[in-house]
């Protein structure tokens, strides 16, 4: 029997995949002779993850031109931001990047290098049709909201969204290693080094493309596990 597919195309599989593994996680640089845009493959556990690297409005525009293609009622996304950790008392850095995973094709955008943002991602992010998962994501949509003038309007947050979907109260205060070694059965690090390092830079290292896009690929299949395998599995 061929596998059932969800809204953006994925295959479905259960939410309680045990026991737990260890995924394994790398970037690879395709090092294009470009200022304006790089592209990285980022593996993780069996999934391979596309990711384009860009501050240039008009390649923003054409990721989501192309990734949102046959666009659905129901679309899901994984949504994440960075920025330079705050290190003084009142100190507000700024969204540095702005990462959004479709599938298995991400976008790592530098908005904070940026000349400006196009309409196109902003008409993506305001749309009710399109389903935004994170954790945290409220405090992100907040933060856009402030300091771009951004308004993500259709946002699910994983932990409240994991704990109704698995009746388990405690997962309101999970962080995404917690859900997603609870949903997808997968253990994996998450480098301090590379949380808390500078995210204004205005060309990112491979290492923080890797960790920027396992974020958002994570909210997405976490989101999407959640989704779709409890409208044809119920938890019994």
């Amino acid at each position: 029997m061929p596998d059932m597919l969800d809204h953006n195309g994925a295959p479905i599989s259960s939410v309680n995949a045990t026991p737990s593994r260890v995924a394994t996680i790398s970037v690879v640089d395709h090092c294009l002779p470009y200022e304006t845009h790089n592209l990285y493959d980022v593996t993780f556990h069996t999934h391979t993850i596309h990711t384009l690297l860009t501050s240039d409005p008009s390649l923003v525009h054409s990721w989501i031109s192309t990734n949102v293609r046959s666009h659905q009622t129901g679309l899901m996304v994984g949504l994440d931001i960075e920025w330079r950790p705050n290190t003084q008392r009142n100190m507000q850095n700024p969204v540095a990047t702005l990462q959004l995973c479709l599938g298995q094709h991400c976008l790592v955008f530098q908005i904070l290098h940026s000349p400006s943002i196009p309409p196109s991602l902003v008409s993506f992010l305001a749309d009710s049709n399109v389903t935004f998962f994170g954790v945290g994501i409220e405090e992100d949509a907040e933060k856009l909201l402030e300091d771009y003038n951004l308004h993500v309007v259709n946002i699910r947050d994983l932990r409240s969204f994991a704990a109704e979907k698995l009746r388990d109260r405690e997962l309101n205060r999970a962080g995404i290693k917690s859900l997603g070694l609870r949903v997808l059965g997968l253990e994996f690090e998450k480098p301090k080094r590379i949380s808390r390092s500078r995210w204004d830079n205005p060309w990112l290292t491979p290492q923080q493309v890797q960790y920027a896009t396992v974020d958002a690929f994570l909210s997405y299949e976490i989101g999407r596990r959640l989704s779709v395998a409890f409208c044809r599995y119920p938890p019994t």
